[in-house]
């Protein structure tokens, strides 16, 4: 069974630093593409980055410059970097990889193109 576990999130105030770990199991994460996306109430869930197999990576504007992701293959392990955090970043993070049918090692276009995702991790950013 393909297992992916967010963890890292936290509260943490305007301007700070947070990074957030998806685990894998079942699966090698090396072979796969992840993307991070994000939720916030009344919103609607919005991709903030991915990261191909071999390291190319992919932001909105909304994060670019602030957000980075990077892979640890000895641990199985991508994370998300995100620095100079603003309110607005607020929400639950989730990472996810490609659903079958497509390339598992290239970024999809949408967030209906990715097929697991982790249970979240909620950052919040306030003083």
């Amino acid at each position: 069974q393909v297992q992916l576990v967010e963890s890292g999130g936290g509260l943490v105030q305007p301007g700070g630093s947070l990074r957030l770990s998806c685990a894998a199991s079942g699966f090698t994460l090396e072979n796969y593409a992840i993307g991070w996306f994000r939720q916030a109430p009344g919103i609607e869930r919005e991709g903030v980055g991915c990261i191909t197999n071999d390291g190319t990576s992919y932001y909105p504007d909304s994060v670019q410059g602030r957000f980075t992701i990077s892979r640890d293959n000895v641990k199985n392990t991508v994370y998300l970097q995100m620095n100079s955090l603003k309110p607005e970043d607020t929400a639950v993070y989730f990472c996810a990889t490609p659903s079958e049918g497509g390339f598992p090692y290239l970024c999809p276009r949408s967030a209906s193109d990715f097929g697991s995702w982790g249970q979240g991790t909620q950052v919040t950013v306030s003083s």
